[in-house]
């Protein structure tokens, strides 16, 4: 993956590219967006907690396709709020930690999900050689 991040245009805000450049005849996973729902249902207090869990549950999607977060060229997500941002991106810094190439990412904020103590919900691309 070459990441793309024009020297004409302002440096990222954070740890992640403008774009990112796939080779032809890469494999693509795309996930539905993940919400930081644990197996048995239960589900953190706090946005850190819950984005840990969308990680997780990505990370498990990946693995079953053979690919892990170094293979992941775009990440959107969505919190309920402005006071969630933080503890959304220390999660995805330290999913991401160690991954060579950041990949391309979006942040929204969105008025709600299906059920009330949903703060966050992220979804990723992934291509693999």
């Amino acid at each position: 993956m070459t990441p793309l991040s024009p020297d004409t245009i302002r440096r990222p805000f954070a740890r992640y590219s403008h774009g990112i450049e796939v080779p032809a005849g890469a494999r693509l996973v795309v996930t539905s967006g993940q919400l930081g729902v644990r197996p048995d249902d239960s589900v953190a207090q706090d946005a850190r907690g819950q984005t840990d869990q969308c990680f997780a549950n990505i990370a498990a999607i990946l693995a079953e396709a053979g690919m892990g977060p170094a293979d992941v060229i775009r990440i959107n997500a969505f919190v309920t709020d402005r006071a969630h941002m933080a503890g959304y991106m220390a999660a995805r810094d330290a999913w991401l930690a160690g991954v060579p190439v950041p990949p391309a990412s979006t942040l929204v904020i969105v008025s709600g999900f299906t059920r009330p103590e949903f703060k966050v919900e992220v979804e990723v691309t992934a291509a693999k050689v």
